[in-house]
Protein backbone atom coordinates (compact mmCIF):
# COMPACT_ATOMS: atom_id res chain seq x y z
CA UNK A 1 0.00 0.00 0.00
CA UNK A 2 2.69 2.45 0.72
CA UNK A 3 4.51 2.05 -2.50
CA UNK A 4 0.86 2.98 -4.17
CA UNK A 5 0.22 6.42 -2.52
CA UNK A 6 4.41 6.80 -3.31
CA UNK A 7 3.75 6.64 -7.04
CA UNK A 8 0.72 8.39 -6.74
CA UNK A 9 2.30 10.75 -5.19
CA UNK A 10 5.12 11.21 -7.99
CA UNK A 11 2.45 11.40 -10.63
CA UNK A 12 0.23 14.06 -9.04
CA UNK A 13 3.54 16.03 -8.21
CA UNK A 14 4.60 15.35 -11.93
CA UNK A 15 1.32 16.57 -13.95
CA UNK A 16 -0.24 18.72 -11.37
CA UNK A 17 3.00 20.36 -9.51
CA UNK A 18 4.67 20.60 -13.00
CA UNK A 19 1.79 22.88 -14.17
CA UNK A 20 1.46 24.91 -10.79
CA UNK A 21 5.18 25.81 -11.84
CA UNK A 22 4.72 26.24 -15.38
CA UNK A 23 1.61 28.54 -14.49
CA UNK A 24 3.88 30.59 -12.04
CA UNK A 25 6.73 30.99 -15.09
CA UNK A 26 4.56 31.78 -18.21
CA UNK A 27 2.53 34.57 -16.07
CA UNK A 28 6.35 36.04 -14.67
CA UNK A 29 7.71 35.31 -17.83
CA UNK A 30 5.11 37.74 -19.78
CA UNK A 31 4.80 40.53 -17.36
CA UNK A 32 8.61 40.56 -17.44
CA UNK A 33 8.47 40.57 -21.32
CA UNK A 34 5.71 43.15 -21.33
CA UNK A 35 7.49 45.61 -18.89
CA UNK A 36 10.60 45.11 -20.74
CA UNK A 37 9.26 46.52 -23.93
CA UNK A 38 8.11 43.19 -25.44
CA UNK A 39 5.11 43.14 -27.51
CA UNK A 40 2.30 41.25 -25.82
CA UNK A 41 1.75 38.65 -28.70
CA UNK A 42 5.20 38.08 -28.79
CA UNK A 43 6.00 37.58 -25.28
CA UNK A 44 2.72 35.40 -24.67
CA UNK A 45 4.32 33.13 -27.74
CA UNK A 46 8.07 32.96 -26.32
CA UNK A 47 6.97 31.99 -23.07
CA UNK A 48 4.22 29.39 -24.01
CA UNK A 49 7.15 27.78 -26.52
CA UNK A 50 9.47 27.51 -23.63
CA UNK A 51 6.50 26.65 -20.80
CA UNK A 52 6.15 23.43 -22.86
CA UNK A 53 10.09 22.74 -22.48
CA UNK A 54 9.73 23.17 -18.55
CA UNK A 55 6.78 21.41 -18.11
CA UNK A 56 8.48 18.13 -19.80
CA UNK A 57 11.77 18.67 -17.16
CA UNK A 58 9.62 18.94 -14.40
CA UNK A 59 7.21 15.99 -15.56
CA UNK A 60 11.07 14.17 -15.59
CA UNK A 61 12.27 15.34 -12.70
CA UNK A 62 9.14 14.58 -10.44
CA UNK A 63 10.11 10.87 -11.36
CA UNK A 64 13.76 11.03 -10.53
CA UNK A 65 14.30 13.20 -7.93
CA UNK A 66 14.77 11.11 -4.31
CA UNK A 67 12.26 13.10 -1.83
CA UNK A 68 8.76 13.10 -3.32
CA UNK A 69 8.47 15.96 -0.75
CA UNK A 70 11.03 18.14 -2.29
CA UNK A 71 9.18 17.79 -5.62
CA UNK A 72 5.82 19.21 -3.71
CA UNK A 73 8.01 22.04 -2.39
CA UNK A 74 9.72 23.42 -4.71
CA UNK A 75 6.85 23.32 -7.75
CA UNK A 76 4.02 24.66 -4.89
CA UNK A 77 6.19 27.40 -3.52
CA UNK A 78 8.58 27.86 -6.93
CA UNK A 79 4.84 28.68 -8.84
CA UNK A 80 3.42 30.57 -6.20
CA UNK A 81 6.49 32.96 -5.65
CA UNK A 82 6.59 33.57 -9.87
CA UNK A 83 2.81 33.73 -10.38
CA UNK A 84 2.82 36.61 -7.15
CA UNK A 85 5.82 38.38 -8.86
CA UNK A 86 4.04 38.07 -12.11
CA UNK A 87 0.71 39.74 -10.33
CA UNK A 88 2.58 42.44 -8.62
CA UNK A 89 5.02 43.40 -11.39
CA UNK A 90 1.68 43.85 -13.81
CA UNK A 91 -0.12 45.60 -10.88
CA UNK A 92 3.11 48.48 -10.95
CA UNK A 93 2.82 48.40 -15.11
CA UNK A 94 -0.81 49.37 -15.04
Amino acid sequence: MKKTALVVARVTASLLGSYVLVWGFVTFGITLGVAGGMPYDDSQTLLYMLAFLLFVACFCWAFSAKSALRVWLCFAFGGALMTLSGWLLAGKLG
